[in-house]
């Protein structure tokens, strides 16, 4: 069932706003999408104090909104925008940084921020780069220390685990036992990422796609064919 739409005034501006409910998040954050109700999300409260919570955020609201109505560059990534990353797609906040050399994305629990030098909006091809690298930094930190999981629960091990940047492909295994991963397997659910290391672990004892191979997985991953549904659907092809 679709969240309530309720409505408040600030000044001339008429500002509409649902609320849902996340109990993961120890505060409320505020999303402004273009052609969308601001969605204000955290614990939950009643209404009373959702408003006064929209309301505290009012002056950023509208300028947020007043960017995202602004006709889009095609193609080009500006506040509003959406970004993939662990099976979910995030909103990301562009600001105008001229003071950085460079442009800097960083993630927070609930959105992406990009601060551009140049300008509110960026082309994909030079964002690429930049959520290449955030995906590279997130998978040392998480995918490796998920390998050594998998391992202590498989029995099987890697000669060494490292991330690598692949033409087309999520994955691999070679003659030696080296796992290598995309840095984009980021992108991906966290049970599709786990289901990708078993896959690769399953590897190095089974090197060629066999039937003792798919039965070596379904052993250590009995629901593998439906995570091997979802990648064989994911797209690998633009970062963006």
């Amino acid at each position: 069932m679709a969240a309530p739409v309720h409505t408040l005034h600030y000044g001339q501006t008429r500002i509409e706003w649902c609320f849902r409910v996340d109990a993961r998040l120890k505060r409320h954050y505020v999303t402004v999408e273009r052609g969308a109700p601001v969605l204000l999300r955290g614990p939950r409260v009643g209404l009373e104090e959702q408003e006064a919570l929209v309301r505290q955020r009012a002056r950023w609201i509208r300028e947020k909104q007043a960017q995202v109505a602004q006709p889009q560059e095609s193609g080009h990534v500006v506040t509003g925008s959406r970004l993939r990353y662990s099976g979910r797609t995030y909103f990301v906040d562009v600001r105008h940084a001229p003071e950085l050399a460079v442009a800097r994305l960083t993630f927070t629990a609930s959105r992406f921020v990009l601060e551009c030098p140049t300008g509110r909006s960026m082309a994909p091809q030079l964002l690429a780069p930049l959520l290449e690298d955030f995906y590279r930094q997130r998978a040392l930190s998480k995918l490796l220390l998920r390998v050594r999981h998998w391992e202590r629960q498989t029995g099987l091990q890697a000669t060494l685990a490292r991330i690598r940047t692949f033409q087309s492909r999520w994955a691999s295994c070679n003659t030696h036992n080296v796992l290598e991963f995309h840095p984009r397997v980021m992108e991906l659910a966290a049970s599709v990422q786990d289901y990708v290391i078993v896959h690769e672990l399953c590897h190095t004892v089974e090197k060629n796609h066999t039937k003792a191979f798919w039965a070596l997985v379904a052993r250590h991953m009995p629901l593998w064919q439906q995570h091997h549904a979802v990648l064989e659907q994911a797209a690998f092809g633009d970062a963006v």
